[in-house]
């Protein structure tokens, strides 16, 4: 009997300093990452979404046809865009791709650019450009008789298409023509670009082969010799301002297949802030309210709830922003019902705690059963929701991805408060003695039959 509660007494004192180094520790992060700089300025911001925050979104159609990995072109695609966002200091910019289906039964590719705190149009339509569509083409043999029987004919009736494009290009720059000191454009390709341009110079010498920009046709020199460098030039007969601004786009992205602006929203400031300030309060006012009902019904264990809850949502938040997580009206909602699932693994818990009360155990004894009979009903429960967030998330559109990605690190963050941290503080402070007084602390409804 000694050895057991010795055994007993060591258990409290472990869960004891445990609750203090937890509470220590949330305390410190939530003053860190949540109080401290929203007054002085935040190292690692929240990043709100366009529907929270204002701003345009600008919905392209990628033209995929002659592309043959789709997957890897659109990848492509979406970094160039987001370089060349980037570079212009909008706040945030989110950049992705997506998947649409049409009517017909075929599918197109899109690419979203949402450009928060930017409310004009134009001036976003501004900041993505015109940015330049390089290739590189084969003159078909019949190339000079197409072009004097139609002076006008089409860069696709006159040229060929070859795998070398803008997207393979490593850099571009300035050079001036050493004899005439006209400026040029010079471009050096990628490993990849590299193997395809010499692979090209070698199997076609005495060609011609075009360099075409935006569908225009800027040179047309003849592959005397294979060219194992990777590097080529554009005279174009620019003017210097002419050469510099077409290696800026260039080196600020080539992109890998045309885009077509299909469709442009503005979002108000005013609009994303009742919306942020009506979840943050909604989420508020269900906070309170859950405390009041947990404290009332569960008793000492509700307090312990409420605790592992506050817990929880700094450990979310603090996550929110680390990664960061881009939160969205949807997101916030998802956010919420977490909020909701996290209790439920404490209700599940202390109904199952109040059932062993009631046949006779003590407190330590029925919190040790509790814990283990709600479990198996916790994890189950749990890994229904993180499946279908993440089935939201794969196949979702931009706004569901929102509401399945707060979801899901909702769910996962749960499971962590519920078990570890409700379970500590319950053990640290779980009577080792049982009374009238103590059982009716820690059972829950009105009364224990």
């Amino acid at each position: 009997m000694l050895n057991l509660y010795n055994l007993t007494v060591m258990s409290t004192q472990k869960a004891l300093w445990l609750s203090l180094i937890i509470l220590l520790t949330f305390a410190v992060m939530g003053w860190f990452f949540l109080l401290n700089q929203s007054r002085t300025g935040s190292k690692y911001p929240f990043r709100f979404g366009l529907d929270l925050v204002g701003g345009t979104e600008l919905i392209y159609r990628a033209d995929t046809t002659k592309v043959s990995d789709v997957g890897d072109a659109m990848a492509s695609l979406k970094e160039v865009i987001e370089r060349r966002v980037n570079i212009f200091g909008v706040s945030e910019p989110l950049v992705q791709t997506e998947r649409a289906g049409l009517v017909s039964g075929h599918q197109e590719e899109r690419l979203i650019v949402e450009l928060p705190g930017v409310s004009e149009i134009d001036k976003a339509i501004a900041l993505i450009g015109q940015t330049p569509i390089l290739e590189f083409r084969l003159a078909r043999e019949n190339f000079q008789e197409l072009l004097e029987a139609d002076p006008k004919a089409s860069i696709d009736a006159l040229f060929l298409p070859t795998q070398l494009t803008g997207r393979y290009l490593s850099r571009a720059q300035v050079e001036f023509d050493s004899n005439t000191q006209q400026p040029k454009v010079g471009l050096k390709f990628n490993p990849e670009g590299n193997k395809l341009f010499a692979q090209i110079t070698k199997e076609h010498k005495g060609e011609v082969l075009a360099i075409i920009l935006d569908g225009n046709l800027l040179s047309a020199p003849v592959i005397q010799e294979e060219i194992t460098s990777g590097e080529a030039q554009i005279s174009g007969g620019f003017t210097p301002d002419q050469a510099k601004a077409l290696v800026r786009n260039l080196n600020y992205g080539a992109l890998p297949v045309p885009i077509a602006l299909v469709s442009s929203q503005t979002i108000g400031a005013s609009l994303g802030e009742r919306a942020l300030n009506s979840g943050v309060y909604a989420g508020l006012i269900g906070f309170i309210v859950l405390s009041l009902f947990l404290i009332f019904w569960y008793r000492l264990p509700g307090m312990i709830a409420v605790i592992a809850l506050t817990i929880y949502i700094i450990l979310s938040l603090t996550v929110f922003k680390l990664i960061p997580v881009t939160i969205t009206a949807a997101g916030v909602a998802g956010f919420i019902l977490s909020i909701g699932m996290a209790v439920d693994a404490n209700v599940l818990i202390f109904e199952r705690t109040k059932e062993e009360l009631k046949k006779g155990r003590n407190v330590r004894e029925a919190l040790q059963e509790g814990f283990h009979r709600a479990w198996l009903s916790i994890r189950d429960s749990n890994i229904s929701s993180i499946i279908t967030a993440l089935v939201l998330f794969w196949l979702g559109t931009s706004a569901v991805k929102g509401f399945a990605l707060t979801l899901g690190l909702g769910v996962l963050i749960s499971m962590f408060t519920a078990i570890t941290v409700s379970r500590t503080f319950l053990f640290a402070i779980a009577p080792k003695s049982t009374s009238g007084l103590k059982r009716f602390l820690f059972s829950n409804g009105l009364h224990i039959k």
